[in-house]
């Protein structure tokens, strides 16, 4: 499972995914159909999202163990921007034109 902040043309969202990467054709599908064509994501350390949203991350993980697939975390950019330093993420993976 991976973690991603994703910058989108209405704000901040962080998601969970099985799906190898931020790049795969599955994913950028799901993302397309919630109306995001093009997006700056970062992978953000699991371990840490974890600690941070507790019960909901577990909710969401223990969905995700059934098929490969994404759930939305957290859409409250507020609340996404108090938890993760911009300072502290790695390099941006681009998407769109």
């Amino acid at each position: 499972m991976r973690a991603y902040l994703v910058f989108t043309g209405t704000g901040p969202i962080l998601v969970l995914t099985t799906y190898p990467d931020i790049g795969d054709a599955r994913l950028v599908e799901k993302l397309r159909q919630k109306g995001i064509a093009k997006f700056i994501a970062y992978e953000v350390p699991l371990d840490r999202v974890k600690r941070l949203y507790g019960t909901p991350f577990d909710v969401i993980a223990s969905d995700l163990e059934q098929a490969e697939d994404m759930r939305v975390l957290d859409f409250n950019g507020h609340h996404i921007f108090c938890n993760f330093s911009l300072q502290e993420l790695g390099e941006p993976l681009k998407y769109g034109d």
